[in-house]
């Protein structure tokens, strides 16, 4: 979404919250209805979605890039399902560096289709959650615990794609963070068979920026997630811009944050879904922060990935 996420989408109390409460109500009663009417396609091969219900920012594209290539070494010959937004080119990027098993179609249902006919033997679908006229063998769930359902109110309340109850139809959730024995308890209480694994980012190029001034900037779904981790390890970021998720940098904006950058010592630090969308821009003040990102007994997950195709 091409937008800066409301504070009040952490608050149930704000009065931007109560105004908008009942444009939710009328939200989720119109993707109830959408849902009950909507004929689920049944595919040849397994379908595996990893989704979320929080709008944006939760780390479903590496997670799918992991379990693409672990499932590889299983001897599956999986395709990761993208639907395409032009906008969207960075995550399309990285998943084709990272995983060269991308199909994109502006509709699912057709992706899919093509990759049957070119013999993969399984989907994962990035994102899709919420698209039910796909039949999925696995839904796997993605939150971050700096955000997890923020207000837990549906959009446009809050940052909702659809309630928490909706994990009924998930097997699997992925925390991406510390463990949170609160949430998990909330999991349960909505289905006791769900397994819950959690992951992290690993910084792998963390002494380049050290003892240097930094003017961190970042364009993704969740900043303030990056810029966290830039202090978890003590990284002296001077300056930190927020854009809107996807957002396309104008040569001006990036010329702009250079002169600054050079005008001060600092030197500039985004994500690499940012930089691949200015990696034309020629700037030695210009670095991005590489990640991996591990999961929890990973052994077990993929295990668990396998026993349910």
């Amino acid at each position: 979404m091409k937008f800066l996420k409301p504070k009040f989408w952490e608050s149930k109390n704000n009065i931007l919250t109560i105004l908008l409460f009942p444009i939710s109500i009328l939200f989720y009663l119109l993707t109830t209805l959408k849902k009950t009417f909507t004929f689920s396609k049944k595919f040849k091969i397994p379908i595996i979605c990893v989704g979320n219900i929080y709008v944006g920012g939760t780390g479903k594209t590496p997670i799918s890039i992991m379990i693409a290539n672990n499932l590889k070494i299983k001897k599956k010959n999986p395709a990761i399902i993208k639907k395409y937004y032009k906008d969207h080119e960075d995550e399309h990027k990285i998943i084709k560096k990272m995983s060269d098993c991308l199909i994109l179609d502006k509709n699912r249902v057709e992706a899919i289709k093509k990759a049957e006919r070119e013999n993969f033997d399984l989907a994962i679908l990035d994102d899709g959650f919420q698209d039910h006229k796909i039949k999925k063998k696995l839904n796997i769930i993605c939150f971050n615990n700096k955000q997890l359902i923020g207000n837990g109110l549906v959009f446009p309340a809050g940052p909702l794609r659809e309630s928490l109850s909706s994990l009924k139809r998930a097997q699997i959730v992925i925390l991406n963070g510390e463990r949170n024995k609160s949430f998990e308890k909330k999991i349960f209480n909505i289905s006791k068979n769900i397994k819950i694994f959690y992951s992290k980012y690993l910084p792998k190029n963390i002494e380049e920026f050290k003892n240097k001034k930094l003017f961190a900037f970042a364009g993704i779904g969740n900043p303030s997630n990056f810029f966290e981790l830039l202090s978890e390890y003590n990284l002296d970021v001077q300056k930190k811009i927020t854009f809107p998720d996807h957002y396309q940098y104008s040569s001006k904006e990036i010329e702009n944050m250079s002169q600054i950058a050079i005008k001060n010592n600092f030197k500039l630090i985004t994500t690499e879904k940012d930089f691949y969308r200015i990696r034309n821009y020629d700037s030695k003040k210009l670095g991005y922060l590489k990640v991996d990102l591990e999961i929890g007994e990973k052994n077990k997950f993929i295990n668990e990935i396998m026993n349910n195709l």
